[in-house]
């Protein structure tokens, strides 16, 4: 038995060096020629990678080309002193801790091939300072980026269904995170301890918010949540002291126990009416509480200490006027100062433009529209036909009898091409660009 032990330990150290062994090298990378005309980028057996390094689409070896398809699993570990990769676009996946521990990365640009990024592919590249994740990635897995603590911005492309666990765990630095309208889930501790981060939107295809997904980012003073989210995980927001107020919408049924403890910056929570459950401290400690919306007509069940040292004594509960006597015998719910009726507010409109025309939608029916233009800005194109490229910034809130105003949602819109004579007058004269805005604003059509 001992000896059969020491056999197959030695056959698993030979492994390795099996694996290196068929490890090609064409003109200073190594390549593993995974099959017939594909080829993956693979760890150098004696030295590590430094420099800029640029991967080519295609390798030859022995008059056979092959595809460069893919970076192996750990291909650039701990190769420190990388400085730059280029990659090309025959590249469909980079493999877990594909460029781990590369700390002196400074430049990676991702193809709009890659079409999955793997577990620690970039963990501890704290020299990145930005990344550009393209429309053909669907996934990026757990610890992605974590500890890229240099890393200032990141762009999620709109094909990206779902991000990692600790996917952004730890990247301090990061300011600015746009995440695309394709993602279903934010994976547990995604972007924890983020602590730059200062503003986050959640868009409406994102169904669940992980565990600590933002747990720590005190930072934060404003996070818009999608409408489409159904719950909120334990601690997802817990520690975020810069937040002052914060909307759960109508989709919600579940917030995690300690989803928002310790958010000592709260001012104003509003909760939706498809609210059901709250778990255990989920506000605690919100010390500046003063008012609080649950539009829940049925009395949402709660865990221990949900409001624990959130000074309810100071603080009005806003629930639906059917409610009010419920509330009001129901703990921790009657501790509030003072249950009063609440008054719902409109949901903020969207905006899109399609086919010359402007849209908007209100979740909450019937509204009226208020909206204004500004910052217009037209160029025109001189050519056979005068033609007149038109950018402006449009604000617009939604406003109904027994509601709150909505909060203003604000689209840059660019329209490029209109006539430009439009009165036909044989000249294109500051007349016209007055007419393009009223039309624009729908106060004339023609």
């Amino acid at each position: 038995m001992i000896m059969k032990k020491q056999l197959l330990l030695f056959v698993s150290m030979l492994l390795p060096l099996v694996a290196s062994a068929d490890a090609v090298e064409i003109d200073g990378i190594y390549y593993n020629l995974v099959s017939e005309g594909q080829a993956e980028v693979t760890e150098n057996p004696s030295e590590y990678y430094s420099g800029s390094i640029t991967i080519p689409e295609s390798v030859k070896n022995k008059g056979i080309t092959y595809s460069v398809t893919s970076i192996g699993e750990s291909a650039f570990l701990n190769c420190s002193g990388l400085t730059s990769i280029e990659i090309p676009n025959s590249v469909t996946s980079i493999g877990e801790s594909a460029f781990r521990g590369c700390r002196g990365l400074t430049s990676v640009t991702i193809p709009n091939s890659v079409t999955s990024i793997g577990y620690r592919a970039f963990l501890n590249c704290s020299g990145l300072t930005s990344i550009e994740i393209p429309n053909s990635v669907t996934s990026i897995g757990g610890s992605a980026f974590r500890g890229c603590s240099g890393l200032t911005s990141v762009t999620i492309g709109n094909s990206v269904t779902s991000i990692g666990d600790d996917a952004f765990y730890g990247c301090y630095g990061l300011t600015s995170v746009t995440i695309g309208n394709s993602v279903t889930s934010i994976g547990g501790s995604a972007f924890m301890n983020c602590s730059g981060l200062t503003s986050i939107e959640i868009p409406n295809s994102v169904s669940s918010i992980g565990d600590d997904a933002f747990y720590g980012c005190y930072g934060l003073t404003s996070v818009t949540i999608g409408n489409s989210v159904t719950s909120i995980g334990g601690s997802a927001f817990m520690n975020c002291s810069g937040l002052t107020s914060i909307e759960i919408p109508n989709s919600v049924s579940s917030i995690g126990e300690s989803a928002f403890k310790n958010c000592d910056g709260l001012t104003s929570v509003t909760i939706g009416n498809g609210i059901k459950s709250i778990g255990n401290n989920a506000f605690f400690r919100c010390t500046q509480l003063t008012d609080f919306y649950c539009f829940a007509e049925s009395v949402p069940t709660t865990g221990s200490d949900v409001f624990f040292d959130s000074n309810l004594n100071h603080a009005k509960l806003h629930v639906p006027a059917s409610s009010v006597n419920l509330y009001s015998n129901t703990e921790p719910w009657s501790g509030f100062s003072e249950i009063i009726e609440a008054q719902e507010k409109c949901a903020t409109p969207t905006i899109s433009f399609k086919n010359g025309k402007t849209y908007f939608e209100c979740e909450t029916p019937d509204v009226t529209y208020h909206y204004s233009i500004t910052s217009p800005k037209i160029m025109t194109n001189l050519g056979d036909d005068v033609k007149v490229d038109l950018s402006y910034s449009l604000q617009v809130y939604a406003s109904k009898d027994g509601y709150l105003d909505s909060d203003t949602a604000t689209q840059d819109i660019n329209i490029r091409g209109l006539k430009g004579d439009v009165n036909d007058d044989g000249d294109v004269t500051a007349q016209d660009a007055s007419l393009i805005l009223q039309k624009v604003a729908g106060k004339i059509d023609w």
